[in-house]
């Protein structure tokens, strides 16, 4: 019996695949950085072919350092950025235009308009979402309104849509599956996530023809097979989640309370609500985690579009840097009588701010300011924005309040103690750290092994998570109060005025 698993984790900034065991031990890795196109201020994209081949040259590798052929895996695991948009020809396979980025803020006038009109009480009671260019719904209506021809070959049903997983299981299989999960489908402002299907009313809100969709699927299903050529032999999909969801999983979160954040390009918390839906007052998302057995299990979401592409930026904007993994020893020569905030709004601001048109700003700048001291404004920023969430969360969520809340953290970041110090500091609770730190390509590894027959049930799963380290908070209060309020001010003067 085929006794290995693959996992596709196509990111903002890099695509990976991570070949794993049955016991889902890594055992190889391959990864390549994703270009970014920026066309416009506010705008981002991707070149879906980039990310296409880059898809097939990870597997590739990862299957080649690990010695596997298709024969000896029994199923591939897909993860994804979610809400980044593509349509592509049905015939053809070819996309018509670039992937638009979820950080892309192109569409934000059209939310706006859609706003004044009084569409988002509607839109939030049926997707639990923010009507926000951030989602899906406003860039499908962009590319078929500005693609030459567009808007007549959907109508004709000659075009399909996804987001990132759904793109590549169409290359995949050939062209013979046209389906996405529902975790990546609840990002689109097109889905009811009571019901599970995509909603008439809103597809015609947002100009989307119902032809463009794909079919919504659990989370751990039957996703077809890839095209024999590709890998020398067919392989099963059989898992997929959007990154965020597939990281919540890989780290055992599935009991009510339990709650993750994530820190790569962006920063994103869940916490799990089981199968109640929480409607937050606090301008936080109420999202899918994911579905198995046709059963949704709910979470509220807060979102920072802002994290470690702030680390980036000191790097390739700045130039303060030459490699991402400096940071942390120039922040550390930061002189602490210093109080520089770093309000890293490069593409608006996220939960539970949520304005599209706030720019990036740096408060409290003095003449001994420098770049020590805006290395350690960004990743501060981290652990002022997550505590954001967090509070946000404590007031949607009675199970979280109190200072009992312990957050499950993963991602590039988390490697720097100092960074995740900070981050228990400010939120003045516990933050666990795993031993494996791969936990969204763990979790799209662990729903394709479910389905496959080869993984644990959820709970045999989730008491398989170990500890790294937890980070204590240390913080006196006074001094974790004003810092809190120092940013909270820095915020308040970056906000657009409404």
């Amino acid at each position: 019996m085929p006794a290995a698993l693959i996992a596709i984790d196509q990111g903002t900034t890099s695509t990976r695949a991570i070949a794993f065991d049955a016991s889902l031990k890594p055992l190889a890795i391959a990864q390549q950085e994703l270009r970014q196109i920026f066309p416009s201020p506010g705008w981002v994209e991707h070149d879906p072919e980039e990310i296409w081949q880059a898809v097939i040259a990870t597997a590739r590798d990862a299957m080649a350092q690990a010695h596997l052929s298709a024969k000896d895996i029994a199923g591939i695991g897909i993860t994804n950025q979610r809400e980044t948009t593509i349509v592509w020809d049905r015939a053809t396979g070819k996309p018509i235009h670039n992937a638009i980025v979820w950080q892309d803020r192109r569409t934000a006038d059209v939310c706006e308009m859609l706003r004044r009109d009084g569409h988002e009480p509607d839109i939030g009671a049926k997707t639990g979402l923010i009507l926000d260019p951030y989602f899906s719904a406003s860039k499908i209506g962009w590319l078929l309104d500005n693609v030459d021809g567009a808007r007549a070959l959907a109508e004709a049903g000659q075009l399909a849509f996804g987001t990132i997983d759904c793109f590549l299981l169409w290359r995949l299989t050939g062209g013979k599956m046209h389906a996405t999960d529902a975790s990546n489908a609840a990002r689109t402002l097109l889905l009811d996530i009571d019901t599970g299907q995509w909603d008439e009313e809103l597809c015609r809100l947002f100009r989307v023809p119902r032809s463009l969709l794909p079919q919504v699927r659990d989370c751990a299903c039957e996703f077809g097979e890839t095209v024999p050529e590709l890998f020398g032999g067919p392989i099963r999909i059989r898992g997929m989640a959007g990154d965020q969801q597939a990281a919540t999983v890989g780290q055992g979160c599935f009991a009510p309370g339990m709650m993750k954040s994530t820190y790569g390009t962006g920063c994103f918390a869940l916490l799990n609500t089981g199968s109640q839906r929480v409607a937050s007052r606090n301008r936080l998302l109420t999202t899918i985690a994911y579905q198995l057995d046709g059963k949704r299990t709910y979470a509220l979401e807060g979102a920072i579009f802002i994290a470690g592409a702030a680390v980036q930026w000191l790097r390739d904007g700045l130039k303060i840097i030459a490699k991402s993994s400096e940071v942390g020893a120039l922040a550390a020569r930061a002189d602490p009588a210093e109080q520089v905030y770093l309000v890293p709004a490069f593409v608006g601001l996220g939960a539970p701010y949520w304005d599209a048109q706030a720019r990036g700003a740096i408060f409290g700048l003095t003449r001994n300011s420098g770049g020590p001291e805006i290395a350690r404004a960004a990743l501060d920023a981290v652990g002022y924005q997550t505590r954001d969430l967090l509070e946000a969360m404590r007031a949607d969520w009675p199970q979280a309040q109190g200072s009992a809340t312990v957050l499950r953290v993963d991602g590039g970041m988390t490697a720097s103690d100092p960074c995740m110090q900070f981050l228990a500091d400010i939120l003045a609770s516990p933050v666990d750290r795993p031993v494996v730190m791969e936990t969204t390509a763990l979790g799209a590894a662990y729903l394709a092994g479910r389905q496959a027959g080869l993984c644990p049930d959820l709970d045999g799963f989730a008491a398989q998570w170990r500890l790294d380290r937890r980070f204590e908070p240390k913080m006196d209060s006074t001094v974790r109060d004003r810092k809190y309020d120092g940013w909270k001010d820095a915020v308040r003067r970056t906000l657009t005025a409404k």
